[in-house]
């Protein structure tokens, strides 16, 4: 673990607030044990109702994942939830290339407006459902997605000429969303150098997964650096899991439990059944799970075993209420400044989570805190 006094690297919101997210998971791995499918967990109804819960909880934003795997899609998914909410945002996950710039553009345009600028972005830089291509063109289509994005929301016109979309030009009257202050903010990981690149250039938080101490504040620093290049400043988020109980043996207890089912063949196609299982983040969070201890540990309160049935966000952190905000202060005095949380089952641990730690940490909206600044 890093050692104390830590220096937070530089980031664009220096108040030591932070946005504390949970996650609807739409793509069907909602379940009581990992290895375990629960169709009943996926349907439509029941992903509402967890976003439902988390707006009632006092959450600040709901991850929408997307992935070609049974269970809900994104778009269409926020459009249906948008007027059940009354002030949780959407953090909703956009793969670049699976629609047409300027139409992306209107779509989410649209949807910023149902949601009344409560609509943030997680651009995906993965391989289309199906394919296998290129590092470098997908993040010169990433790029360029970023690009018109931008100018639709914040220019009248789109003019672009690139390798990807060719020459665009076209009038942005109809495609101007709810936030005018240049659009929905727009979050963005991964591993790669340019990945990370791109997100340096373009993006307002890049997002990690877990990892010790040492290898987030190492990210971090890398990532910030690239921003300062560009002249620019970005926040940062963690992707992870949670399991929180009054005592971190009530918390360990449950860990085993979710796994008490967990079969490892099940738990592989599962896991490669994702569009990132392939991907350098997940092979990383492989690496990670390797030095674990054999209860899943790899430092205290981080376990990893959930990657052994999961593909993205391998682990997960486990311990007493003033352990998890303890952690969580370590994290922001870094410079982290979102989380999104999740837990097995999504329901239940959104209520652990709510009552044992959302009360105890300086919970804002992160669009909020970006428009102060």
């Amino acid at each position: 673990m890093l050692q104390q006094p830590i220096q937070p690297v530089s980031i664009r919101t220096p108040q030591r607030v932070c946005e504390l997210s949970w996650f609807s998971d739409l793509c069907g791995e909602d379940t009581e044990f990992l290895s375990l499918r629960d169709p009943a967990r996926s349907t439509f109804a029941h992903c509402r109702n967890i976003a439902l819960k988390a707006d009632q909880l006092g959450f600040s934003n709901l991850l929408l994942p997307t992935s070609y795997m049974p269970g809900q899609e994104v778009v269409p998914f926020a459009g249906g939830v948008a007027p059940d909410l009354q002030q949780i945002s959407l953090l909703t996950a956009i793969r670049c290339g699976e629609m047409h710039p300027p139409m992306l553009a209107r779509t989410l345009a649209s949807l910023d407006h149902m949601l009344q600028g409560r609509l943030t972005i997680n651009i995906i830089n993965s391989d289309l459902p199906g394919y296998r291509e290129d590092a470098d063109f997908r993040y010169q289509r990433c790029a360029e997605t970023i690009q018109i994005l931008r100018q639709a929301w914040t220019q009248d016109r789109i003019e672009h000429d690139g390798p990807v979309y060719g020459k665009i030009s076209l009038d942005t009257s109809p495609i101007k969303p709810y936030q005018q202050n240049g659009g929905p903010l727009l979050y963005f990981g991964g591993t790669s150098p340019g990945a990370r690149d791109v997100c340096a250039r373009y993006c307002d938080v890049f997002l990690m997964w877990p990892e010790n101490e040492e290898m987030l504040y190492a990210n971090m620093q890398d990532v910030a650096e690239r921003a300062a290049q560009y002249g620019r400043t970005i926040d940062f988020g963690l992707r992870i899991h949670v399991i929180v109980r009054e005592t971190e043996a009530e918390a360990r207890a449950w860990s085993k439990h979710i796994m008490s089912k967990f079969d490892p063949v099940r738990g592989a196609a599962l896991k490669n059944a994702s569009q990132s299982s392939w991907s350098l983040g997940v092979k990383r969070q492989n690496e990670l799970r390797e030095g674990a201890d054999s209860d899943g540990f790899v430092e205290p309160l981080l376990w990893t075993d959930i990657g052994k049935a999961r593909s993205g966000a391998g682990g997960a952190l486990v311990g007493s209420a003033d352990q998890i905000v303890e952690k969580i202060n370590r994290y922001m005095d870094m410079g982290m400044r979102a989380f999104i949380f999740s837990g097995y089952p999504l329901l239940e641990e959104s209520e652990y989570f709510a009552r044992l730690v959302l009360p105890r940490l300086p919970n804002v909206s992160m669009p909020v805190v970006q428009r102060r600044i």
